[in-house]
């Protein structure tokens, strides 16, 4: 990766080669898993604790890109799907997904995806603002949007009560996704090759790996 000289507009990013694809994705689900080892804090008024893992799903998206990024965390839950418990609290199984937090669960995926979709079209060099702005609408309204439908339908909650519940979330969630954004900030400075250039903003593929 080019650490020397500032790229230009015409630069583009080096091919990430395909075993280390796979490395950064499983590196990413360990740092979700990881995430999780921080005890939970349970709500009486919500079903679902709040949990610092949602910091690794935003992380994921910003640093690796979309298809990376999604690809970490469908890998993380697939090792939740198989029991291993690295959700937060020890949780793991298939029956986690038969649960009331199923829509958030399902939703990491999509989220990771997305942010890394938006950031890497946006390019280098790395924008706090504009990266918490992504983290904030994707990491925080499009993750609700899948969550609380799910906690309607299996909680057997009004739409009231769903909104109600996921209230003492919002404080925390808000300072992941600035903090993501800081955190992201430091690592596509630190390893511009990334991140693509602004105006070649594609997100690189194994295919093009010489």
């Amino acid at each position: 990766m080019p650490t020397g000289t500032i790229p230009t507009a015409n630069a583009t990013s080096q091919p990430i080669q395909p075993p280390r694809v796979l490395a950064l994705s499983a590196v990413f689900a360990g740092v979700t898993a990881a995430l999780g080892l921080i005890p939970p804090v349970y709500v009486p008024i919500s079903p679902a604790p709040i949990t610092a893992q949602s910091l690794g799903i935003i992380l994921a998206g910003a640093i690796l890109g979309g298809r990376r990024g999604s690809a970490s965390q469908v890998l993380f839950l697939a090792l939740v799907a198989l029991g291993l418990p690295l959700l937060s609290g020890g949780r793991g199984g298939i029956g986690v997904f038969f649960g009331v937090p199923w829509g958030f669960l399902i939703g990491w995926p999509v989220v990771a995806g997305l942010i890394g979709w938006l950031t890497y079209r946006l390019g280098a060099p790395y924008s706090i603002w504009k990266g918490t702005i992504i983290n904030l609408f994707f990491g925080m309204v499009v993750l609700y949007a899948i969550g609380i439908p799910g906690m309607v339908v299996t909680g057997k909650l009004g739409w009231g009560a769903a909104l109600a519940a996921n209230l003492p979330y919002l404080p925390g969630d808000l300072i992941k996704c600035v903090l993501a954004a800081f955190v992201a900030k430091a690592v596509h400075s630190a390893y511009p090759g990334l991140l693509p250039w602004r105006g070649n903003a594609v997100e690189p593929t194994a295919a093009a790996a010489s």
